[in-house]
C-alpha cells in the first residue's frame, strides 16, 4: 500500500546510503514509492550501489529505502534535468523489485520503448495442484533452457514467480513471448514452440533486410 510519510519521519538504514542530494532544495515534491517483497530485501542491499548509482548521478534524483515501509522512495530534486526521470526511475526499481536483475533492468532508464507485462498462469488457463506446478515446469524447462530459448528469440527478458509472469521488451516482442508461454501452458510441446519462435525470428530476419 503506498502510504505517504514525510522526509522527517522517514527511518534510514545505515547499510544503503542516501542520496547526498536530499538536502538540495527541490522543484516539486513529487515522488514515486516501490514496495520491495520480502523475498527481494536481501538482493535489495547486495546491490543497493548498482541501484543507487545510476538514479543520483545519471538521472539527479534523490533515493532512499525506507526500512520502515519496505519501500524505495525517488524523488525529484532541484538538479533533475528531466520530470520524466522519476518515472524511469521508478520502472528501474520495480523490476528490481519484481525479480529482474539490475543490468537487465536498467535498460529501462537508457531506452524509451521498453516496458514490463505481468500475468498469471491461471489466467491462460484455469489450473491447480500438480496440473499448475506442471505448467511451471514447462515454461522454465530444463535447466531453464526453455526460457532462456524464449528470451533470446524474442529479445525478452522473463522472470517466473511462483504462478506469475513478468516480461521486460518492447511491446512486439512482448507479444512474441507471451504468445510462446501462453502455448507452453495449454500445453504445446517445447519443440513446437521452438519451431514458432524460429519462424517468427525469419520473418523478422527477413523485414529487416
Amino acid at each position: 500500500m503506498d502510504v505517504d510519510v514525510t522526509v522527517e519521519t522517514i527511518p534510514q538504514d545505515s547499510s544503503l546510503p542516501e542520496s547526498r542530494k536530499a538536502k538540495t532544495p527541490r522543484k516539486s515534491g513529487e515522488m514515486r514509492k516501490v514496495f520491495i517483497p520480502r523475498t527481494r530485501k536481501t538482493a535489495l542491499k547486495e546491490h543497493w550501489m548498482k541501484i543507487f548509482t545510476p538514479v543520483v548521478e545519471q538521472l539527479s534524483l534523490m533515493i532512499r529505502y525506507n526500512v520502515k515501509l519496505s519501500q524505495v522512495e525517488i524523488k525529484v530534486t532541484a538538479e533533475t534535468p528531466d520530470p520524466t526521470y522519476l518515472q524511469k526511475a521508478a520502472d528501474f526499481v520495480r523490476a528490481f523489485a519484481l525479480g529482474f536483475e539490475v543490468e537487465d533492468a536498467l535498460a529501462l532508464i537508457r531506452l524509451d520503448d521498453l516496458f514490463i507485462e505481468s500475468f498469471d498462469v491461471t489466467d491462460v488457463k484455469a489450473l491447480k495442484g500438480d496440473h499448475l506446478s506442471r505448467a511451471i515446469g514447462r515454461l522454465a524447462g530444463k535447466g531453464g533452457r526453455t526460457k532462456f530459448t524464449i528470451e533470446n528469440t524474442t529479445k525478452t527478458r522473463i522472470v517466473l514467480q511462483d504462478s506469475k509472469i513478468h516480461v521486460m521488451g518492447s511491446y512486439k516482442y512482448i507479444q512474441h513471448a507471451k504468445r510462446a508461454l501462453s502455448h507452453l501452458i495449454l500445453g504445446s510441446p517445447a519443440s513446437k514452440v521452438y519451431g514458432n519462435l524460429r519462424s517468427v525470428a525469419a520473418n523478422q530476419n527477413s523485414q529487416r533486410m
